[in-house]
Formats: C-alpha cells, sequence, structure tokens
C-alpha cells in the first residue's frame, strides 16, 4: 500500500479513521504470519497460542481478526497492541508510521519527515539528524538521533584502544562476543566532548570517521533532549552525560534504542560517585515503563508465558546466554504496576518471577512485592538466589540446570515470600503479639487491592478468597476474623482508594475482563440481543432511541455501545460496524463488537425480521422495567406515604401498565389468522 504524507492531531477521531483507512489489515497480519485464502476470508496460524491448524481468521470486508481458541478479536489496533504488547497511542503511532502518516501533537508545530540529507552521508545515517527546532523534536528525529548514538559507542568499544578497560571488564563477567553485539554494548571514552566530535567530524580521534556534517546548536539540542548530552547547572558547553562508563542500550519493546545505562569503569579514573547512570527522562525514555531486553525476551515469554525479572544489565545479558531467554531488567527501579501492566500484556495468563540477589533485598522488598501481587492481580513469583549472589555470578558457578532446578523448586509466589520475611524468628503458637502484628500487616496489604464490587471477575473474588484462606491456615485462626479485619482496615481508611481508569465503569468493561469471550458471556441476554441487533441493523437505532433509554442498561459494555450508537445519531452519524471500532481504543471491546457482528451475521436478520425483532425486545424492556419498579411502589403503597389521591394514581397506574403487559404477552402468543 503506498505510503502518504499526512499530518493528523494525536488521537482524534480523524487520526483513527486515516490510518485505518491507510492500513490493510490483510497485509498487516500477513506481515506477521502466513494467511492463506479461505472462501471470503484469510485463515493463519495464531501467534498467541500453540496453533496447530489455523485458527485466526481475517476479515478483508470489516477489515477485522478473530482468533477462536483465544476468543480475541479486534481491528488493525488490535492487533498491532496484542502482537506488540502497547497501548493504544503506541499502537496508533506505529501504524501511522507503515503508512506515512505523521500524527502532530496538539500545540505543537509539524515539522517535515526527516530527508537523506539531513544526516552526515555515512550509512545514510552517519550523523545526527538535524530536522527539528531548537525547542521541539519529533520523535522520528529523537528515535534516528538515538539510534545514531547507539551506533557510535557501539563501534566505539568494538574498535578504540580507549576502551580496552570496558573489554576487559566484559571478558571478566563472562559476557560473549555475540552479547556484544546482540544487547549492543558500547563504551563512552573520558573525554567531555566524544560525542560532539563524532558530530563534528573532526579527526583528532581515531574513531571519528563517522560523520562529516558541521556541529550545529540544534544537533547539540537533540542529543541534550535524548539525554546523550548534559550541561552543567552553572552553564558551560556540553558534555557527555556517559564519559567514562561502559553503555547498555536500551530499547523499547519494538527494538528500537530509546535511552542507555552506564556502568562506571574505576579505573579509568572517573570520579563520579554513581556506580550506574541511566538516561534522564525524555520524550523517549521513562525508566518506570521500560524492562531491558524485553525486545529480545518477548518471543520466548510469549511461548513460556513465564518472564524472570532481574535487576541488573549483565544479568539479563548473561541469562540469555544460559539459554534463559525470557529474562528482563528493571531500570534502576523496582518493580513497579506500570512493569506488571506491561508483562500482562504479552501473554495471557504470565507468571512473573522476580529474581532477587540475596535474604536482604528480598526482605526489604516484601511489602511492595505483596502490594503489586495483590493490587495487580498478577501471578508473581519470588526467587531469593543461595550465597547472595546475582543471576549473573550463579549462572557462571553453577549453570543452567541448577537455576532451572532453583526456579522448579525455590520461586514461591509473592505471599509465602512476605509471609516467610514477615514471620522469621516468630513463635506462631507462644508469641502472640508479634504474630498478631505480621498477620495485620500482611492483612493491611491486602486492603489496598481493589473492593469486591457487584461487577468484580469471578477471578479477581476467588483470588481474594484463596489470599484470606491462606492467612487464616498460616496463622491458624478462622478465617472469619481475617475478613472483619480487612472489611475494617478497609473502612478505616484516611482517604479512598483513588478509582483507576481500568475500575471507571468504562474501562472495567473493557479491561477487566481477561478476555472478550467471557465479557460476551456475562453480558444480560437482553442486551447482549439488543446489541447485536443495533451492530448488524444499524437503521433500527431511530426506532430504539425514542422507546429505549441507556438507564434501561446495567452498567458496563452494552450500555456504552447503545450510548456510542446514540451519540453517533445526534451527531447524523449512522453507528455502524467500522465507525463504532473506531469509537473505542480498548482491545476487549473491539473484540466484543466483532463477537456481536459475528454472532448478527449467522442470525442474518432479514429487515422485516429486525423490526419484529427489536418491537419484541421493546416490550421486553418495558416489562423489565414495570419489575424494576413494583418492589419500590409497593414499599411505598404499604408504608402509607401517600395521601389517598395519590395512592388512587399509583394503583391505577400500576393496573394499566400490568393490563398492558398482560395483553402483549397473549398478543405475543396468540397464533395469527392465516
Amino acid at each position: 500500500m503506498p505510503t502518504q504524507e499526512l499530518t493528523v492531531s494525536d488521537g482524534s477521531f480523524d487520526s483513527k479513521e486515516r490510518v485505518k483507512q491507510a492500513v490493510d489489515i490483510v497485509d498487516l497480519v500477513g506481515s506477521h504470519i502466513q494467511l492463506r485464502r479461505q472462501g471470503r476470508n484469510y485463515v493463519g496460524l495464531c501467534p498467541w497460542h500453540d496453533d496447530t491448524r489455523p485458527s485466526l481468521q481475517v476479515n478483508p470486508e470489516r477489515q477485522s481478526f478473530k482468533c477462536w481458541v483465544c476468543d480475541i478479536g479486534g481491528d488493525v489496533f488490535s492487533f498491532v497492541m496484542k502482537n506488540e504488547g502497547v497501548e493504544f497511542r503506541e499502537a496508533l503511532e506505529m501504524l501511522a508510521d507503515r503508512a506515512g502518516i505523521e500524527i502532530e501533537k496538539p500545540g505543537r508545530r509539524h515539522f517535515a519527515p526527516l530527508q537523506m540529507s539531513d544526516v552526515a552521508p555515512e550509512e545514510a545515517g552517519g550523523g545526527v539528524p538535524a530536522g527539528a527546532s531548537s525547542n521541539h523534536h519529533d520523535k522520528r528525529t529523537l528515535l534516528q538521533a538515538m539510534a545514531w548514538a547507539e551506533k557510535q559507542y557501539q563501534r566505539c568499544l568494538l574498535e578504540s584502544p580507549e576502551a580496552d578497560a570496558a573489554r576487559r571488564y566484559l571478558q571478566e563477567r563472562g559476557i560473549a562476543a555475540e552479547s556484544v553485539e546482540r544487547f549492543h554494548l558500547g563504551f563512552s571514552p573520558l573525554e567531555r566532548d566524544w560525542i560532539l566530535r563524532q558530530c563534528s567530524g573532526r579527526k583528532e580521534d581515531s574513531t571519528a570517521q563517522m560523520g562529516t556534517v558541521p556541529l550545529s546548536p540544534r544537533r547539540a539540542k537533540v542529543l541534550e533532549s535524548i539525554g546523550i548530552l548534559a550541561r552543567p547547572t552553572e552553564g558551560g558547553s556540553h558534555y557527555d552525560r556517559f564519559r567514562g562508563r561502559l553503555l547498555f542500550a536500551i530499547h523499547d519493546a519494538q527494538g528500537r534504542p530509546v535511552g542507555i545505562g552506564g556502568r562506571v569503569l574505576p579505573e579509568l579514573g572517573s570520579t563520579s560517585p554513581a556506580k550506574y547512570v541511566n538516561s534522564p527522562e525524555t520524550p523517549l525514555f521513562t525508566k518506570s515503563k521500560l524492562l531491558y531486553g524485553l525486545d529480545l525476551a518477548r518471543e520466548t515469554v510469549r511461548k513460556t508465558r513465564t518472564v524472570l525479572v532481574m535487576e541488573g544489565y549483565t544479568d539479563v545479558i548473561v541469562a540469555h546466554q544460559y539459554g534463559f531467554t525470557n529474562a528482563v531488567a528493571v531500570l534502576g527501579t523496582a518493580l513497579g504496576s506500570e512493569h506488571i501492566k506491561i508483562l500482562k500484556r504479552q501473554a495471557d495468563g504470565i507468571r512473573i518471577v522476580l529474581v532477587l540477589d540475596g535474604d536482604e533485598a528480598g526482605t526489604k522488598r516484601t511489602n511492595e512485592v505483596l502490594e503489586l501481587f495483590v493490587a495487580e492481580q498478577a501471578d508473581l513469583r519470588i526467587l531469593t538466589l543461595p550465597e547472595d549472589l546475582d543471576p549473573c555470578d550463579y549462572l557462571h558457578k553453577y549453570g543452567a540446570e541448577a537455576f532451572s532446578q532453583l526456579l522448579a523448586d525455590k520461586a514461591i509466589d509473592a505471599l509465602d515470600h512476605a509471609f516467610e520475611a514477615k514471620t522469621r524468628g516468630v513463635d506462631l503458637e507462644r508469641d502472640v503479639h508479634q504474630a498478631s502484628q505480621a498477620l495485620e500487616e500482611l492483612i493491611a496489604i491486602v486492603a489496598k487491592a481493589p473492593r469486591l464490587r457487584h461487577d468484580t471477575t469471578r477471578d479477581a473474588r476467588f483470588r481474594e478468597e484463596k489470599i484470606l484462606q491462606r492467612l487464616a491456615a498460616r496463622f491458624r485462626i478462622d478465617e472469619r476474623e481475617v475478613r472483619q479485619r480487612l472489611t475494617a482496615l478497609r473502612r478505616s481508611a484516611v482517604k479512598p482508594r483513588p478509582v483507576s481508569a481500568a475500575e471507571s465503569a468504562g474501562e472495567d468493561a473493557g479491561n477487566s475482563r481477561q478476555a472478550a469471550g467471557k465479557l460476551l458471556a456475562t453480558l444480560d441476554p437482553w442486551e447482549r440481543e439488543l446489541t447485536e441487533l443495533l451492530v448488524a441493523r444499524p437503521e433500527c437505532i431511530e426506532m430504539a432511541r425514542d422507546r429505549i433509554g441507556a438507564d434501561q442498561f446495567t452498567e458496563g459494555a452494552c450500555r456504552r455501545i447503545y450510548e456510542t450508537c446514540l451519540s453517533l445519531a445526534d451527531q447524523g452519524v449512522a453507528p455502524v460496524f467500522d465507525r463504532l471500532m473506531l469509537e473505542f481504543d480498548e482491545p476487549a471491546m473491539k473484540s466484543l463488537l466483532v463477537d456481536l457482528d459475528e454472532n448478527a451475521t449467522a442470525k442474518g436478520w432479514p429487515e422485516a425480521d429486525a423490526a419484529a425483532l427489536l418491537e419484541e425486545l421493546i416490550r421486553t424492556a418495558n416489562r423489565k422495567e414495570v419489575e424494576r419498579r413494583r418492589p419500590a411502589e409497593i414499599v411505598t403503597l404499604r408504608e402509607g406515604r401517600l395521601d389517598l389521591d395519590a395512592q388512587k394514581e399509583m394503583l391505577r397506574a400500576i393496573v394499566e401498565r400490568e393490563a398492558a403487559i398482560h395483553s402483549e404477552r397473549q398478543g405475543s402468543s396468540a397464533p395469527t389468522d392465516g
């Protein structure tokens, strides 16, 4: 499909529509898996489960996909979100790049796409991109600059005599040459202007054969924007932030360089007190939303549904060397909720194993790990390595088989880990005070999880039940006492827990249910059938809007779809399937719409049948409304809160409604005259 240079606003309907129209779903899915024609559709092996017979179906007319085993479906955005493990905004940007559509953020000027002439001539990327102003830089410019810098540092490590110390360190740590290349390791010499010389093309350095474009202030500004260059707080010229360090390139999930982690090499005479320095927060780099090595681990993580989260760059590299290619690392911070969300997007039912360096570290992080376990509904395991060894040293000392055995035997779930840490040295039978204190601390952490509500999923309810049962069993007390204490702690909280986007009525319908198939199964049958009808026959919305209110739906997915249909109709826009798909960003909502449309297509309602069905659904809605109001009206009459005339009027209305319902039932069941 030919590319087109367009500029669209960030996240607007216009941007989504343009991108979706420009990307053909058959081409998109076909670029990841092999498709073959089957009737009017295409089929292929699903990339998200161990598929032996094609179960992924792509519908070119509807521009949707559906895997019948995973029960996942959607459009081009859903496919990228699922396949790349990204959120909607990133999927939109990736598809826009694919289609040659540039997305302009509100309030920012538009930058023309970078041309080959904007960079140094060697290898069409030998110089720092110049296509940006001094104040704002488009993302493609920054990504290109980061890729350029990564290449300069990597060449320096491989070729420069100044990098001898870095090469010796890697050899001592047992890091193979293949890993140096695979993980894009690099080195920054001690000179404060080394990277600047690569920009300017000055020849004083033996490795400065990489660029011939004169240094300009805006090129320096681009390098400063991505965290490569820094400037003294008191003012002065730019300098290389990572000078005198071995460099670990940090990539996003798509494999694009976005940041750097630098380890100091003391033998070079560096005076920096920090052993490790990461890139600062930049438009490309947010350490709480990135995991080192995820781009290389994704395929193994998907196949095994297990990820090993470590604490160091070298730990990950060596783990991959020993065959544990599902290893990733946090970036100088603790494992957080954003990391959990990113990992959960990589595979359904993923098991996350946090590998800690020794008992002391594990004990210190007990609370935060358990909070993640209960708050993020994650299968989180903890492996504390013996002898205070880190994964790199353990693997070199004992090998892959011993590490595999540790994972199998010693990786315990977060609740057991927390229990062991809180009760270490406590006699649970005799030391009542310390045992009670430990239990209180554990329940307090569990209390931070979302409360069970009417729409809480079965899995979440079961999870909390099992946690409370296990705590009661471990501390040898009645489960009711644990539950009562949990309730009391939640009620006494000083501040109510903020409702996250995922727990709001809108997001809850889309994100809190793991699969759209489960969501479909939990829908009210009347709501599901009406929504199916409207998806298949959008012209029915005009008749439905006058006789069915949105408040007659329960809170949830069908109500959101109905309200969206009404909103579109108010704008004079037909709520057809394609338009509805663009109205929702959540993958589960898109998948639900595909399911509804599939069901409706299978039923194949003719126009006359659709009208008759809508009439019956309206009558059902009226009956449900009467039944909903009846108990309150009866209570009102019994309590005598109304005067005599008002009581008579209410009774008259009740009788009329009941008679109308009876008449409708008789009419719908009576035989027709030939």
